[in-house]
């Protein structure tokens, strides 16, 4: 006796409740008119729904099994759904044949969820602030929620508003768990600025050594360094340094920092009494 509907969902006779949800739901993804733009793959998927309706329903499936494909006059299901036109509802169809069960003309294969059938959505939702260091450098949140506390993962080089996701961090629902989507806030940062890869700090520079150049030591999100400022350097000269910006995770290597110099004039009451005559006697007075 042929019984078409279990070739629909590419299974055999004997295929475990298990194996028939799994099928399903493989093959509702592949056919879902939202991702598969072939032309016939809407009445694909809505054929694989109604094999399922009838599959995965104990008493459906005993009649089916018991009749087959005799219930759709002997054609299989394919031809059998393809011969009702377009646009007709396969729910009513099969309602007047297996009976108004649960099932049919309440969910509609058209509101089917993607690659499932009106389950519950046991995502949930959540925001954190995390210091601007720890977004560049990643590190460890510790959350409480739903009387559960945990730590999850920052990602070195996340950006403000991005999302991750904590597998089985959700809600349950018969046995399943779903994950927690956290929105990472950052905040600001009084050092830095950044603009996606590249970071820039101001530093403080005495005059003496914008003037006649020397070496400065710099404390930067990654490590300290020692900057070498040439002489004549100016007010908001920036200075590159390779690889301490923000880490590129799609490329692996980090984008750059800009120390922008901030040149700081002593307090001319603070100087020698016979330099402050030199330099108003000899300093140009325009540029």
């Amino acid at each position: 006796m042929a019984k078409s509907l279990y070739e629909t969902l590419e299974i055999n006779e004997n295929a475990s409740a298990n194996e028939i949800k799994k099928a399903y739901r493989k093959l509702a993804r592949k056919y879902h008119p939202d991702v598969n733009k072939d032309k016939d793959a809407e009445e694909k998927f809505k054929e694989i729904n109604a094999a399922y309706e009838v599959l995965s329903d104990e008493q459906k499936k005993q009649q089916y099994d018991q009749y087959g494909d005799s219930m759709f006059g002997g054609q299989n299901f394919h031809d059998f759904a393809r011969g009702q036109g377009q646009g007709v509802d396969l729910d009513d169809i099969l309602r007047q044949m297996f009976g108004g069960g649960a099932g049919f003309g309440n969910s509609g294969f058209s509101q089917r969820g993607f690659g499932g059938f009106n389950e519950p959505d046991l995502d949930t939702q959540a925001q954190i602030t995390v210091a601007f260091d720890v977004s560049i450098l990643g590190g460890k949140q510790h959350i409480s929620l739903n009387n559960e506390s945990f730590d999850i993962k920052i990602p070195e080089g996340i950006k403000n508003g991005q999302k991750i996701r904590a597998k089985g961090k959700g809600k349950s629902y018969q046995g399943q768990r779903g994950d927690l989507i956290i929105k990472v806030n950052v905040t600001p940062s009084i050092e830095y600025e950044r603009e996606e890869y590249t970071l820039t700090k101001t530093f403080d520079i005495p005059l003496k050594t914008a003037l006649f150049g020397g070496k400065i030591e710099i404390k930067t999100i990654h490590k300290n360094i020692t900057l070498k400022v040439p002489q004549n350097t100016k007010q908001n000269q920036k200075f590159r340094v390779k690889e301490l910006g923000v880490l590129n995770r799609t490329i692996g290597s980090k984008g750059d920092l800009y120390l922008k110099a901030n040149i700081v004039l002593p307090k001319i009451d603070e100087l020698d009494e016979d330099l402050i005559k030199s330099l108003e006697e000899k300093l140009p007075a325009s540029l």
